[in-house]
């Protein structure tokens, strides 16, 4: 029997307001600190946010070797992890960066030997195409682009290994800073200039390993190359992106910072998503100034839901737990 044509209609409308809501938004998930030998709890929590893309923000293992042989199969173990294997294959877009355990080496730096073997293992891992820029350029920098409604918003994700100086850390192991070190490189820098620069996106995600905004903890942070931080900033007011956010792992606690930076609309979000396996429970408080919101000790990823109404851009960013738990949330336009 042929459906009434009045019902054909509404299905027909249905859809097309589905596909029209669908395109209106975008979720986009990240984390990072994930031991593959730990268990892993938050895939299908995360999945159940129906990301359409996820980023890992570094130490994605935990390979701390220099055989080629051992990252792989630690590489292998993560891609064959039951409830990671599945949720690959429901979000339609993986992608990622390094720190330094993935790098192969705990607080690796550009003198360590192994970096280019390493850099095909973590590409690899990554399911980048054989033929990708990525595998013939020195550092896994990248960008990519994701269209929400009639707006763009550009993922930026930054190697913070490859070509970063040295940091030394004093008798009670503080790290200490490096007045004049980098962390980009020249041509990272240049490329980053040209992202920015030539882009008609209306958000710009910007990620790394380490934390860019917090300057007043003791561990790594972008804070202990003044001058590379002053560099990252400086340019984004030279070349003035609509919509920072930045995102960053390693520190094994979730937060959001914010920093108003001269010649940008808004202040800077950033939020730092870290601990998927294994988070720094004991870290009940330390200072940053640029605090907003709770300092997440918990298992925790981090999500940004954009979504497009009447030509303006907003996002709620959320740092998330086990069960739908939302231990911070923030919604912004992004201008």
């Amino acid at each position: 029997m042929k459906k009434p044509l009045f019902l054909l209609l509404a299905a027909s409308l249905l859809t097309n307001c589905t596909a029209e809501a669908q395109k209106n938004a975008l979720t986009i998930a990240f984390g990072s600190c994930n031991r593959h030998t730990l268990p892993q709890p938050l895939w299908n929590d995360i999945a159940a946010q129906k990301p359409d893309v996820w980023v890992w923000l570094g130490d994605n293992i935990y390979g701390d070797s220099d055989d080629p042989a051992v990252l792989k199969a630690k590489y292998d173990a993560q891609l064959n992890q039951p409830d990671y294997a599945q949720f690959r294959r429901q979000v339609p877009a993986i992608i990622g960066t390094w720190d330094d355990h993935d790098y192969g080496r705990n607080d690796g730096d550009k003198t360590y030997p192994f970096k280019a073997q390493n850099q095909q293992l973590a590409l690899d891992f990554l399911q980048e195409p054989p033929d990708s820029p990525r595998r013939r350029q020195e550092g896994i920098y990248a960008a990519y682009t994701y269209a929400v409604g009639g707006k763009k918003v550009k993922v930026i994700l930054l190697d913070d290994r490859y070509f970063q100086d040295t940091l030394y850390r004093n008798a009670n192991q503080v790290y200490q800073p490096n007045p004049t070190g980098d962390v980009l490189g020249e041509a990272q820098w240049a490329w980053l200039a040209q992202q920015l620069r030539a882009s008609d996106a209306d958000a710009h995600i910007i990620g790394c390993g380490i934390q860019f905004l917090p300057q007043q903890h003791r561990f790594e942070k972008w804070a202990n190359f003044p001058a590379a931080r002053q560099r990252l900033l400086a340019l984004l007011t030279e070349t003035h992106p609509k919509g920072v956010l930045l995102i960053s792992g390693d520190r094994h606690i979730g937060e959001m910072s914010r920093l108003a930076v001269p010649g940008l609309a808004a202040p800077v979000l950033e939020v730092t998503s870290s601990g998927l396996t294994h988070p720094a429970t004991n870290n009940t408080g330390e200072p940053n100034d640029l605090r907003v919101g709770p300092l997440v000790n918990q298992k925790h990823y981090g999500l940004f839901r954009f979504r497009q109404k009447r030509q303006r851009l907003f996002v709620t960013a959320s740092l998330r737990g086990e069960n739908g738990q939302v231990f911070y949330e923030q919604e912004l336009e992004v201008k």
